[in-house]
C-alpha cells in the first residue's frame, strides 16, 4: 500500500512539474509597434500583435525596474513584452514590467 501510495505521489509531482514547464506565459505578448505616445512617467506604445490584436503597453521606469531596464521603443521595432494584462470592453493594455527583445 505504501509503494502504490508513493508511485502516486511521483507521478503527480511529475505531471505537475512537467505541465509547469510546458506552460506558455499567458503575460507576455510579442508584435511590433505601430505607435508611440509620450506621457508624464513613459510613454504608451500601441502594438499589434502576431495574433493581429492591438494593445496598449505602458513603459515606464519605474514599472521595468529602473533605468537601467528602461528601453524607448520606435516605431516599426518587433517587440516582446511581459507584464499585467487587462480589457476593457474595447481595448487590450498591459502595464510592461520586463522588455524581453527588440529587433
Amino acid at each position: 500500500m505504501k509503494n502504490t501510495i508513493r508511485f502516486l505521489l511521483a507521478v503527480t509531482l511529475l505531471v505537475f512539474a512537467v505541465s509547469c514547464a510546458t506552460m506558455k506565459d499567458k503575460n507576455a505578448i510579442s508584435g511590433k509597434v505601430m505607435a508611440i505616445e509620450f506621457g508624464k512617467d513613459g510613454y504608451t506604445a500601441k502594438v499589434n500583435t502576431d495574433k493581429n490584436e492591438i494593445y496598449f503597453a505602458l513603459i515606464s521606469i519605474v514599472n521595468v525596474g529602473g533605468p537601467q531596464n528602461y528601453k524607448l521603443l520606435k516605431e516599426g521595432e518587433e517587440v516582446e513584452l511581459k507584464g499585467e494584462i487587462w480589457k476593457t470592453d474595447t481595448e487590450n493594455h498591459m502595464k510592461v514590467q520586463e522588455i524581453i527583445s527588440v529587433k
